[in-house]
C-alpha cells in the first residue's frame, strides 16, 4: 500500500513512517524541511507548504492511506499562522483524500482540544470541548479535529488520535527543551507537584496509529471517533520531569512557584508580549500554568477495546532506552 504521512520528518511522523516501512507499505512525506533520516530510509519526500492545496494534491496521488501527523504545536505565536498550519493545513488534506479517492486519513490530534484549564482526572472522550481555550494551539488543532469527524462517511473512514505529551529517543522538542531550561535555571516546579499526568512513550505512540490505520474502514467502530493515547501509567508530573531529566545527569528541580502565581505571571507577560509585539515566546503562559499544575490523564478503554491498543513499552524501559540514546547526542554529553 501507498501511505503519505504529512510531517514524516518530524518526532512522530519519522516513528510512523520506519512503521509502515517495516511492513511494507510505500511510504511519501510531505514536510517543510529536508530529512536526511528519511532520505536514508529511501523514503519519497515533497517539500512543501501542508496549507498549499496544490502540494498537498500532489503528494496525495496514487496514496490508499493518510497519516495527517503535521502541524503547528507551541504555547504562543500569531492565530494567523496556526490557522494556516492546523486548520487550512487539515482542510487540504480532506480535499485531497476526497480528490484522490483515498479511503483512510489518520488524523494525530491532541488530549489539549479538550483542556478546559482544570483537572482532567481518569476522562474520558466523551468529555466535550471547552467554550474557550488558553492559546491558539489547542483552538486551532480542535476546529481540525471536528473537521476531520465531519469529513468521515461512506467514501471516506476517518480516526482522531490524541496522544499525550509524546518522548523517547530521537525527540527533538520535549526533553530536550526540559534539558536545556533546566541547565539554564529557568525551571520552577508550578503547584505541589502532586497532580498526575499521562504521558506517551514514542513506539506507543506510533503503534496507535498503525492499529487504528488497520481497523479504519467505513462503517467500522473506530471510523468517525477520537481516542486518547497515553500510556496508561499515570505520574506525578515533577517526579516525572525530574525522571527525564536525569537521564542527561541534570539534577531535579528544587525551587518552586504557585500556580496562581504562575499563571498571573502567565498573564502579565502575554500582556507585555502582545502590546510590544515580541514574537519570541514569554517564559510562562497562562495556558503553561495550567497545563503544569494540573492533572491530565485519561481513560484508556476505548482504546484498548477499538484499537487493541496496548502499550509495549512502559515508562521504565522507556527511560533506560532514553538514558541510552541520550549518550550519543550532543545534548546528553553537556558537561
Amino acid at each position: 500500500m501507498r501511505v503519505l504521512v504529512t510531517g514524516g520528518n518530524g518526532f512522530l511522523g519519522q516513528a510512523i513512517v520506519r512503521r509502515l516501512l517495516a511492513r511494507g507499505d510505500s511510504v511519501r512525506s510531505l514536510q517543510r524541511s529536508a530529512s536526511p533520516e528519511l532520505d536514508a530510509l529511501s523514503v519519497e519526500c515533497l517539500r512543501g507548504d501542508i496549507a498549499d492545496a496544490g502540494i498537498v494534491q500532489q503528494a496525495a496521488k496514487d496514496c490508499q492511506a493518510v497519516f495527517h501527523v503535521a502541524a503547528k504545536a507551541g504555547v504562543w505565536g500569531r492565530y494567523d499562522d496556526y490557522h494556516r498550519a492546523n486548520v487550512i493545513g487539515t482542510q487540504n488534506v480532506i480535499a485531497a483524500c476526497h480528490s484522490n479517492g483515498i479511503r483512510k486519513l489518520v488524523y494525530t490530534s491532541s488530549p489539549s482540544v479538550v483542556f478546559n484549564g482544570h483537572d482532567e482526572a481518569g476522562i474520558d472522550e466523551s468529555v466535550s470541548y471547552p467554550a474557550r481555550y488558553l492559546a491558539h494551539y489547542p483552538l486551532t488543532k480542535a476546529i481540525a479535529e471536528r473537521m476531520v469527524m465531519s469529513a468521515n462517511g461512506p467514501q471516506l473512514a476517518t480516526v482522531s488520535l490524541r496522544p499525550h505529551l509524546i518522548w523517547g529517543p530521537g525527540d527533538n522538542h520535549l526533553v530536550p527543551r526540559l534539558i536545556q531550561r533546566a541547565r539554564a535555571g529557568q525551571l520552577r516546579q508550578v503547584g505541589d507537584g502532586k497532580n498526575l499526568v499521562d504521558t506517551t512513550y514514542i513506539d506507543n505512540a506510533a503503534d496507535a496509529h498503525l492499529l487504528a490505520a488497520e481497523r479504519l474502514e467505513a462503517g467500522s467502530a473506530v471510523s468517525g471517533k477520537a481516542y486518547f493515547i497515553s500510556n496508561g501509567e499515570p505520574q506525578p508530573l515533577w517526579g516525572l520531569i525530574n525522571r527525564l531529566l536525569a537521564c542527561a545527569d541534570v539534577g531535579p528541580i528544587t525551587r518552586r512557584i504557585s500556580a496562581s502565581a504562575a499563571y498571573t505571571i502567565g498573564g502579565v507577560l502575554e500582556s507585555i508580549y502582545t502590546l510590544t509585539r515580541r514574537q519570541d515566546e514569554p517564559r510562562m503562559t497562562r495556558f503553561v500554568a495550567r497545563q503544569l499544575s494540573t492533572a491530565h490523564w485519561f481513560r484508556l478503554d476505548a482504546a484498548r477495546r477499538d484499537l487493541g491498543y496496548v502499550p509495549r513499552i512502559n515508562i521504565e524501559e522507556g527511560l533506560r532506552r532514553l538514558t541510552e540514546s541520550l549518550k550519543t547526542t550532543s545534548i546528553g554529553r553537556h558537561p
